[in-house]
């Protein structure tokens, strides 16, 4: 079976459309933990967003976003890392794309993850990236910390939306929680 083309996949629906579906259905997302990786890929760095959430203030955050309709998770994958850290940011996806997690976002606060807005699936990857990395679109900054940086409850405590779980979750995936 070949691939869809870029103009099989339904962008987005108008924002009142997209507030009924939300309201109804539970939406598929990815919560991607971009990591830069030494010769034998173990994590040296992870690459943590600056943003300005939803709620207000600058908090860190993943690369996070919605799976469209008739995308594969791969493609949203590669679509939503390059939407936040640029084309050539170069991701370097696994032949068999399993997911670390599974996140549920609940908009109920204290039932899971929290998401105002909708309950959500979320699928997440630690995703290692090679080439050159630049904040886009509504990132304000990009920053490469290493495992243990990242994972510091300070730093821990400045991200959004449980992503500090998740990336705790990730480093303990990949051997790297001290």
């Amino acid at each position: 079976m070949s691939g869809l083309a870029s103009d099989d996949i339904t962008p987005w629906l108008p924002p009142d459309e997209l507030a009924l579906v939300r309201s109804k259905v539970p939406m598929i997302y990815v919560d991607i933990v971009p990591v830069r990786v030494d010769a034998v890929g173990l994590v040296e760095q992870v690459g943590l967003l600056l943003r300005n959430p939803r709620e207000g203030g600058i908090l860190r955050s993943l690369v996070s976003g919605r799976v469209l309709y008739r995308e594969r998770v791969r493609e949203a994958i590669v679509r939503h890392l390059e939407k936040d850290l640029g084309l050539l940011c170069l991701p370097q996806l696994p032949v068999a794309p399993q997911p670390f997690t599974i996140a549920e976002y609940f908009p109920t606060p204290g039932a899971g993850f929290h998401d105002p807005r909708q309950h959500a699936v979320s699928l997440g990857y630690v995703i290692p990236v090679d080439g050159e990395c630049e904040p886009q679109q509504d990132a304000l900054d990009l920053t490469w910390f290493t495992p243990a940086e990242a994972t510091d409850p300070a730093l821990l405590a400045e991200m959004v939306d449980g992503h500090d779980v998740l990336l705790r979750q990730a480093m303990a995936h990949v051997g790297r929680l001290w």
